[in-house]
């Protein structure tokens, strides 16, 4: 379980100080998919980046079953990341020069899982594995980087705007394979959008709004990425 308390980020400093975070409180539960919704500049990427390790709060305490991964040292906390996360981006963040099944195995390589084939051929890509991430459409990148998220065992997937940059049809098959994938693996999936239908196939709902949590929610039943609006 993730437990985020009194989560607060500055920037700048002096008469150019903005305050991004004002004591954000947070739960997670293990198998959970958390949409975390918000206009731009609400804090969101903010948080997520702050869940995940990637960056520092200011103040408060993010516990991952009761250790605080704000009191790691950089070190520990490379460490952590690698063991405990995955992040998928709007942006594929795939090297050019490696094949589909290279870029996957990057991944691996940081568990020490030697089975990343059955995640290739889980997100329907075995036989593009020695495509080069310039000869796939974008949705197929999509699917490499969510495949090399999945490939190191991530016991939490975190995701800003992964269907940003996708068309629609593109974006529900993606989120169709986050969903199915979440759900076969029982991972968590924190999820950052700007699609508030997206919001009906999570678990739960934080809306966000100028560094605050206005409203968290628990959906009755969740609709599946072809049943959502868009």
């Amino acid at each position: 379980m993730i437990a985020a308390k009194g989560i607060c980020k500055f920037y700048g400093s002096g008469e150019n100080r903005q305050e991004v975070l004002k004591g954000v409180d947070l739960n997670v539960s293990d198998g959970e998919f958390v949409v975390i919704l918000g206009v731009s500049g609400s804090g969101k990427s903010t948080l997520l980046n702050i869940l995940s390790g990637l960056e520092r709060a200011d103040s408060g305490s993010v516990q991952y079953d009761g250790t605080d991964i704000l009191r790691l040292s950089d070190s520990e906390l490379t460490k952590f990341r690698k063991a405990q996360v995955g992040f998928i981006f709007q942006q594929y963040y795939l090297l050019p020069h490696l094949s589909v099944e290279k870029n996957v195995r990057m991944g691996a390589d940081l568990a020490g899982n030697r089975n990343y084939a059955d995640v290739i051929e889980a997100v329907g890509l075995a036989d593009k594995r020695k495509k080069y991430p310039g000869e796939l459409s974008g949705g197929e990148q999509q699917r490499v980087a969510i495949a090399r998220a999945l490939a190191k065992q991530p016991k939490v997937l975190f995701c800003d705007e992964p269907t940003g940059a996708l068309d629609e049809g593109t974006g529900r098959q993606i989120l169709d394979y986050i969903s199915k994938l979440q759900k076969s693996s029982g991972i968590s999936v924190i999820m950052v959008t700007h699609n508030q239908n997206i919001a009906d196939m999570a678990d739960s709902v934080v809306r966000l709004n100028s560094g605050t949590v206005l409203e968290v929610r628990e959906n009755g039943k969740q609709k599946s990425a072809y049943e959502i609006g868009w």
